[in-house]
């Protein structure tokens, strides 16, 4: 493979594993924005901001973390044949499917640019009673959702790889 997709290889590989491994955490931030939301609603004045905040911690969660999912392979995967297939016969069929999962990221993403850019133009905020402004977490999922897209074209050269008998 020419040096070029080598360092794209890497260099996506070592984003993803990077930003997926901080994703992780924020699990925690989610349980302690709700532990939080359970005890002030027991003891104190429920807080507006907690639930909504929660549920932005747990996109950042999801998507910040697809690429890295996609990246060490575990997603979920229809598995009738698949596993019994050899490694090179999955990666003739995992370069004909990426092509759908490109596909649809770059859809996700055209959309979520054009959202992004609605929001930041007009303000948009949330229709909740703390009304947030909703930018930040539509500019969040755009760079998880590109990260994705970013991987799925590096798993590609990695089959390509394989077809080849290479390692990337």
């Amino acid at each position: 493979m020419p040096r070029a997709i080598k360092l794209y290889v890497r260099a996506v590989d070592t984003v993803n594993r990077v930003v997926g491994r901080v994703a992780m955490f924020l699990i925690f931030a989610m349980m302690g924005i709700l532990f939080y939301s359970s005890v002030s609603k027991t003891f104190f004045l429920p807080s507006l901001w907690t639930l909504e905040m929660a549920q932005f911690v747990m996109v950042a969660y999801y998507l910040l973390g697809g690429g890295y999912s996609l990246q060490i392979d575990d997603h979920v995967r229809m598995d009738l044949f698949y596993g019994s297939w050899s490694p090179k016969t999955r990666a003739w069929i995992d370069v004909f499917t990426v092509f759908f999962l490109i596909f649809y990221l770059v859809i996700l993403l055209y959309g979520g640019l054009s959202s992004t850019q609605y929001a930041i133009e007009y303000g948009e905020r949330s229709y909740s009673a703390w009304r947030p402004y909703m930018w930040p977490i539509k500019v969040i999922s755009c760079v998880g959702i590109l990260l994705m897209l970013l991987q799925a074209i590096a798993i590609f050269f990695k089959d390509i790889a394989k077809i080849r008998g290479e390692t990337l």
